[in-house]
């Protein structure tokens, strides 16, 4: 902008606050609505915002002609690929950085997701490519990746469960271990996934409780509180809001054993419907603590038949 300070900027309302908070300058800004049209010569772009996907100035910008869709940060991935489309890269790996992507950023804002797709597929143009602005780009059956996205804002559940646990010396490895073979007892169909969550990548983490009907949470004791780790990682699944999830918790002590209950209110606090009080033990657990584990997690599954 130093070079060209008279070029307009096409912006939301929102935008030029916030273009504005990080630069401090008065450019000349034009702002646009739902509808509002730039004519390029022999195209337009057609302008739609998409208020909270993920930021409050966010706009897609339809292009006429090309039928290209660019659509900000909705649609898009944390991945790179020389390939750069989506029908020239491995589609798994395509597949888990999209719904990665949208349950660790968009899943707090789910209703607006589901709203605005209502409001694009309503205008009811050819979209021949949808162009995010990072990730790969949809030209293959670009629509497929808004289709996904409807099925994911509708509180997405696979059958699986998720144990997230940190550990100072094991003893609350152990209980996981004990709780995820009890699950499996019970019920033998569904996916255990367990995260020690102080060694595994949290935006991970967070995928696999978006995909999960229910969680189960374990922390040792430490200072009368919880480990770090597993604060931060309840405090990441509190902020995004997940619906109609399941979750208990357990841990392991030496002193003063406070974790449990912790970890339960947490839970709460966080929207889950916390189905059991928990389970704790004493230093490393025995055969009655390990039993008791099981037994939680066999309850536990027969919950989520």
């Amino acid at each position: 902008m130093r070079e060209i300070p008279n070029t307009p900027i096409y912006c939301t309302a929102n935008a030029v606050k916030s273009i504005k908070g990080h630069y401090h300058q008065d450019w000349n800004f034009v702002v646009v609505k739902t509808g509002d049209k730039l004519n390029i010569g022999s195209k337009e772009f057609v302008f739609i915002e998409a208020r909270m996907l993920h930021w409050p100035d966010t706009m897609f910008s339809y292009l006429t002609g090309d039928n290209i869709l660019f659509s900000t940060d909705a649609f898009g991935q944390h991945y790179a690929s020389a390939h750069m489309y989506n029908d020239l890269v491995d589609q798994a790996e395509l597949y888990q950085e999209a719904i990665k992507y949208y349950a660790n950023i968009l899943t707090p804002f789910s209703k607006f997701v589901e709203k605005k797709i209502e409001e694009v597929v309503a205008l009811n143009v050819p979209v021949s490519m949808i162009c995010p602005s990072h990730g790969i780009i949809w030209r293959d059956n670009p629509l497929q990746i808004v289709t996904q996205y409807m099925e994911w804002a509708k509180d997405y559940q696979e059958n699986q469960v998720t144990i997230i646990y940190d550990t100072m010396w094991d003893a609350t490895k152990k209980m996981a271990e004990a709780i995820a073979a009890g699950i499996k007892s019970a019920n033998p169909g569904i996916s255990i996934k367990l995260f020690n969550n102080a060694k595994s990548d949290k935006n991970d983490v967070i995928t696999e409780v978006y995909k999960s009907k229910a969680i189960l949470v374990g922390s040792s004791t430490i200072n009368k509180g919880i480990l770090s780790s597993t604060a931060g990682i309840l405090e990441e699944i509190k902020g995004l809001g997940f619906k109609n999830k399941k979750a208990a918790a357990f841990g392991s002590y030496g002193w003063s054993g406070e974790s449990v209950q912790l970890i339960t209110e947490e839970l709460k606090k966080a929207g889950f419907e916390v189905i059991d009080n928990g389970v704790k033990a004493l230093w490393s657990p025995d055969e009655e603590s390990i039993d008791k584990c099981f037994d939680l997690g066999k309850q536990f599954g027969k919950n989520l038949k």
